[in-house]
């Protein structure tokens, strides 16, 4: 198969733009100009974003953006559903885990959501930044417009702008007119929501807006276990906004917002695949899975056992700007606040249903029935309070040499608390990480500016300083009991001894924060380490056993044997033999890093005409370093250095009258050069006897390095009768250059964990689809009792690999490398290719003569595709999370 040539390809996309840039400018100035076509031109209204930290005309940024409307949005269908606005924005790929929305942007992104990791796009919000994207959907009420700016922002945005920045723009309060509106909704999946806004103007100089939305919805999930339990993803949201504004003259503003919002319901669902892909030869991987195409599965059928899951998030925050004018210079200070307050059971599950699968219970009947009594899950809490000041200084009037400068700092204080239980295990109950300090800072200078050397070229150039620091303390590893008892008589002596630990049944709640001690250092006796593994329940289950077998021996006396059929004891009786052990507890968690960086950027600007513009630009980014998991107590944890990356562009961006039609036509081609990209590697964390490796981890490292290169056009037209035709369109080529690592998928416990290495040179990045683009039609006809509008969005994404792995086969090797066996990923249960789809959404609204009441009909994924948007992989884990499932319902909004 023939692969361009990366600078071929992008010397081809130059020529394409500069071709392009060229047509449109010779078919306007070829335009006669009369009154007439001047008054039609209006037609087409500018589009107002502040991609560059200030109000312009979007048609004059000299870059890649798009903004959508809060009105858009709403009429295709995309409500509190932030991640459905990825099918308006070509190269925008968004996923939901555990409540982080991770935004990839042209195959850039970050997928690490924990306490060590960061956002690889910028979430904003008025500008704010927003360290945990968590519950970032439920800001999504009366929107005047989402900015998306794709490109490294490392200058303008700072922190985590390495794919770009996503920028939640709320409506802000008028001076003038008082109004509102009261919004209904309902449904399929049982939809109802509700939403409103009030605005109140104070004398003209001060204005109120208050906001606010509830939703409830089913989920597009079912439950193929036991039927007593709620599937995941059912929705109970609510949330309200005040926001201020002032502005007594022109010189000076002060605007002010505070915000909650609240998440109730299931939890956010994922569907682990691999027990229903996995095919492998080898009789002890899976055993009796069928080994099916995810394509030929119903990945929204799962089979639920266990717990309930459940979510109980809280998000809330206040935010202030402040400028004043002092003539020459204007002085502007942003600061804002964020609290998450996030908890989280997972519903637990056994992966998906398929054709044929037994899932009946487990009873006297079908001793080898299903357990649906096996209460294995995780629960997450994730405590942050961020905090963000920033001042900036810039030039006032319309001289040749406009400047801005100033400073930024950002502190984040996080508690965490993540715990795996395995119950009914033997000689492993779980995994706890517990951090009760987590401290993240960032401080910055910056400085920006443009140069107009005549009235048609204009010369940008910007730099930042970054100085990053991030800690952390607490506990983190494996709890593991010993508790081998006797077989009964008549049992095959082949049988293990051990008895299992019940934990996690009913009524049980982790301690995390609630713990009296973090300390570990010194606790190795019996005593101290039953001890700190009960320290860590705040609630025991109803039918947990973990109090009575060790109960004793925290108090410094025996272990208390339990001779119940749940726990083995139809098989094994009491008393415990004399290894009977608390094996293990988590060890102690610390580490630290800092880091210093330089963003900088240049570019010119160059009219052709008064509304053409060509431009190029060099601009860069990074995402924060951090460190890894403490594995010996004695050695420092390893670091990893920021990502960055270095972007060139080159683009065109006119406005023109082709056959007498107003409209836009932008076109761009970049090269991204992404430096120190941040893999998993294996690390060896523990030796047997004879120093040979006994234990082996995932580690992040930068060993990665990979080019991205493609051109992207957007074109605006508005026709007679009221239609207008967006189409926007991105080819994208992406390839790991650099990065051989461990893999994840080959890990091999019965050797310890080791996995094999895998070359990644030559695959693509993950999310990254060679072609996106989307089609939007829309009209708006005057009738004689209102205005009736209808749009209709056809959006197309080409396939693309969920992981780096990209489909290439799984090869096993035992501790010493040598070679075990070989699989494709698919026959391992590893598939990770998405094939390429088709969505639809369609709207269609009217709206009363007197221009109070609106009434909506919407639909999103009309097709009703089953789209995974992220995996997670690893050991028998191929965990995927979908879009979301179509949608469709009636809105009537009253206007006032």
């Amino acid at each position: 198969m023939y692969t361009p040539h990366p600078r071929r390809a992008l010397c081809c996309a130059i020529a394409t733009v500069l071709a392009f840039g060229a047509l449109p400018a010779t078919a306007q100035t070829t335009a006669p100009s009369t009154t007439t076509d001047r008054d039609e031109a209006k037609t087409l209204d500018s589009v107002i974003v502040t991609v560059e930290r200030r109000e312009q005309d979007l048609q004059k940024y000299a870059g890649t953006a798009q903004a959508i409307s809060g009105d858009d949005a709403r009429a295709l269908g995309i409500n509190n559903e932030l991640r459905n606005i990825q099918a308006v924005v070509p190269g925008l790929s968004m996923a939901n885990q555990e409540g982080n929305l991770e935004i990839f942007i042209r195959g850039v992104g970050s997928a690490n959501n924990t306490e060590l990791g960061d956002p690889g796009a910028a979430p904003h919000i008025n500008g704010a930044y927003i360290a945990r994207p968590r519950g970032l959907g439920g800001m999504f009420y009366d929107v005047e417009r989402v900015e998306i700016n794709k490109g490294p922002q490392g200058t303008l945005r700072g922190r985590n702008a390495l794919a770009g920045s996503l920028n939640i723009v709320t409506k802000r309060p008028d001076l003038e007119a008082f109004g509102g509106y009261v919004q209904l909704e309902a449904g399929n999946r049982d939809h109802q929501a509700g939403e409103f806004a009030l605005n109140l103007p104070l004398g003209g100089w001060a204005a109120l807006r208050f906001a606010g939305y509830k939703v409830e919805k089913d989920s597009s999930f079912r439950n193929a276990g036991d039927p007593r339990l709620d599937p995941a993803g059912i929705q109970n949201e609510k949330g309200g906004r005040v926001s201020f504004l002032y502005q007594p003259d022109d010189k000076l503003s002060v605007f002010a917002m505070a915000d909650m919002g609240k998440e109730g319901g299931t939890g956010y669902p994922g569907a682990n695949i691999w027990t229903a892909a996995c095919g492998s030869a080898d009789p002890d991987t899976c055993p009796n899975s069928p080994g099916l195409s995810p394509d030929d599965l119903d990945l929204r059928n799962v089979v639920y056992r266990g717990p309930q899951g459940t979510l109980d998030s809280t998000n809330w925050g206040a935010m202030a700007n402040v400028s004043y004018d002092f003539g020459p210079i204007v002085a502007e200070y942003n600061t804002s606040y964020r609290d998450v307050d996030y908890r989280q059971t997972n519903a637990a599950s056994e992966g998906i249903m398929w054709p044929g699968r037994d899932v009946s219970p487990r009873g006297p009947d079908n001793p080898g029935g299903f357990d649906y009594d096996n209460f294995s899950t995780q629960y997450w809490e994730t405590l942050s309070q961020s905090t963000t000041h920033e001042l900036r200084l810039s030039s006032s009037g319309d001289g040749r040499f406009q400047w801005t400068g100033g400073a930024f700092h950002f502190n984040e204080d996080q508690q965490v608390g993540y715990l795996s239980l395995s119950d009914k295990g033997t000689w492993f109950s779980g995994t706890e990480f517990t951090m009760p300090r987590v401290n993240g800072r960032s401080t910055a200078l910056f400085a920006d500016g443009t140069f107009e050397v005549n009235d048609r070229t204009r010369l940008k150039a910007g730099v930042r300083r970054t100085r990053e620091a991030k800690s952390r303390y607490g506990i983190g590893g494996n709890w593991a009991l010993g508790l081998p008892g006797t077989l009964a008589p008549g049992v095959d002596p082949s049988t293990p001894v051990d008895f299992s630990t019940r934990l996690g049944t009913e009524g049980f709640a982790p301690a995390f924060m609630k713990r009296p001690n973090f300390d570990v250092t010194g606790l190795t006796s019996p005593a101290d380490m039953a001890r700190f593994l009960l320290q860590g329940i705040l609630q025991h289950g109803q039918r947990d056993t973990i109090a009575e077998q060790i109960g004793g021996v925290a108090n410094g006396g025996d272990f208390g044997c339990i001779d119940r059929p749940d726990i083995g004891g139809d098989l094994r009786d009491c008393p415990y033999q004399s290894w009977a052990q608390v094996n293990s507890i988590p060890s102690q968690q610390f580490g630290e890093s800092r880091f210093q960086f330089n963003d900088w950027r240049a570019g010119v600007e160059f009219d052709l005409t008064d509304d053409h513009m060509l431009y190029a630009t060099v601009s860069t980014g990074h995402k924060s370093g951090g460190f890894n998991d403490t594995f010996d107590v004695n050695v420092i944890p390893e670091t990893f250095s920021p990502e960055s990356i270095k972007a060139y562009e080159i683009g065109s961006k006119m406005s023109h009258r082709w056959f007498g039609r107003p409209g836009n036509f932008n076109v761009s081609a970049f090269y991204y050069d992404y430096t120190d990209q941040v893999f998993q590697d294996l690390a060896v964390i523990s030796l047997n006897p004879d120093g040979e490796p006994a234990g082996y981890s995932l580690v992040n490292r930068n060993i990665g390095r990979s080019a991205i290169y493609g051109i992207e056009a957007e074109s605006v037209t508005r026709f007679g009768a009221g239609f207008m035709l967006h189409i926007n369109a991105l080819a994208l080529d992406s390839e790991i250059k650099e990065g051989t690592v461990g893999d994840a998928r080959s890990q091999n416990y019965a050797e310890g964990g080791v996995t094999s290495l895998i070359d990644l040179t030559g695959n693509e990045l993950p999310l990254a689809s060679r072609f996106t683009g989307n089609i939007r039609l829309q009209q708006m006809t005057e009738l004689s009792f209102g205005s009736l509008d209808w749009q209709l969005l056809a959006s197309y994404r080409s396939a693309y690999y969920l992981t780096q792995y990209n489909n290439r086969d799984v090869t096993y090797v035992d501790q010493a490398g040598n070679f075990v066996r070989q699989e494709t990923a698919a026959e391992a249960g590893f598939p990770d290719r998405q094939r390429g789809e088709v969505t639809l959404n369609a709207g269609i609204g009217l709206t009363s003569l007197d221009g109070r009441w609106r009434y909506e009909l919407y639909g999103s994924n009309l097709l009703d595709n089953d789209v995974s948007q992220k995996a997670l992989v690893g050991s028998r884990l191929n965990i995927r999370f979908l879009n979301d499932a179509r949608a469709y319902g009636l809105r009537v909004r009253y206007q006032f």
